[in-house]
């Protein structure tokens, strides 16, 4: 049996690939080249800077492994970079991650495992896969702390048969551990954090930049439609947010909605930026074929949430109304609205 191993150059996918060839794969190295050296990516933190892809080629030898450097520049930055950029320009706040892991490494990799005659793609995602009744399930990783279940949820049937997460029955510290025990030169690497092309979290300055576009001040507006006030461009903002308003009020105001067509964003009291039902789209259930009825899950609508109870129900082609039992904050357009049943990931997509 043979491996395509993601090698992203930390300590995760060297343990994974580690892992890999333990379990008698016969395994071939990779690494996505995103960028040319010299753009955006220069902060420690980010998921690809440029020592990155030395650190991958030090552990794929070191195992005895062949490694590959595949470029993927022309298709992260039309798939991921672009679509993120106009997300903003619409009023959305999107998750490029998620669209990363969809475009880039289970699509155009997973392609490229298949070119190569690999049986499995292998990754140093924390999550697990598993075969029950007749499907392929998505499942949480042991370690809560570290699970990324909620960014892999547009994951297919077919590529779930062909894909390994061999970190999901580990803890991070028996992660690290396994790396120091072999000597990984990136056993003590601290974990990306940020997003790899806004290396100093300036969205705004990447947006106008891919686009080619500034973007001018506008009202400020209360949810009457009465102007309180100037912002300074739609895409300085997100729903929820309260800090860097460059507004006083006598009530603290928060981020309700952004019309991109109107160049206006509502801002109101932050008990008025709750709300119960969502509308998802681009729906991709995996734990089930279809909806037959509503469906009491878990749900969160952001990373980082906390689940949260509630009820899936089928309303139009790959579409789903989520609501919760609660009135749930900052509800977000852009990002991913994802449905558990237990440890399992019964599906999820993106919120209108």
């Amino acid at each position: 049996m043979k491996a395509l191993i993601a090698m992203s150059g930390g300590v995760d996918s060297s343990v994974a690939a580690l892992l890999t060839l333990r379990a008698g794969y016969s395994g071939i190295g990779c690494t996505m080249k995103l960028f040319e050296p010299g753009d955006t990516v220069t902060k420690e933190k980010s998921c690809c800077s440029l020592d990155d892809t030395e650190d991958a080629k030090s552990v794929a030898y070191k195992l005895g492994m062949p490694y590959y450097v595949f470029n993927f520049k022309d298709d992260f930055r039309e798939c991921v970079i672009k679509k993120f950029a106009e997300s903003y320009t619409r009023g959305e706040t999107p998750n490029p991650c998620i669209d990363c892991n969809r475009y880039l490494k289970f699509d155009r990799l997973y392609e490229r495992a298949r070119t190569l005659g690999c049986d499995v793609l292998v990754t140093g995602h924390y999550a697990r896969i598993e075969y029950e009744n007749g499907r392929y399930l998505l499942k949480k990783a042991l370690d809560e702390s570290k699970d990324q279940s909620y960014v892999l949820y547009s994951l297919t049937q077919e590529v779930l048969a062909h894909t390994r997460f061999p970190l999901g029955n580990y803890r991070k510290t028996e992660v690290r551990a396994i790396a120091e025990e072999n000597g990984f030169i990136n056993a003590q690497k601290r974990d990306s954090q940020d997003i790899c092309f806004v290396p100093d979290g300036k969205y705004a300055d990447v947006v106008e930049k891919v686009t080619g576009k500034t973007f001018p001040e506008g009202d400020y507006v209360d949810e009457d439609g009465n102007v309180i006030g100037r912002h300074k461009g739609i895409i300085r903002y997100t729903v929820g947010q309260h800090k860097r308003l460059g507004i006083s009020t006598e009530t603290p105001l928060y981020v309700k909605t952004i019309d991109a067509e109107r160049n206006t964003v509502t801002l109101t009291p932050e008990d008025r930026i709750f709300t119960r039902e969502v509308r998802v789209k681009d729906v991709n259930l995996i734990s089930v074929d279809r909806l037959d009825g509503p469906m009491r899950v878990k749900a969160k609508i952001r990373y980082r949430q906390p689940e949260q109870d509630a009820v899936i129900e089928q309303i139009g082609d790959g579409e789903i109304k989520l609501t919760f039992d609660s009135p749930v904050r900052a509800v977000t357009k852009g990002q991913a609205a994802v449905f558990y049943d237990g440890d399992t990931v019964v599906g999820g997509g993106t919120v209108v």
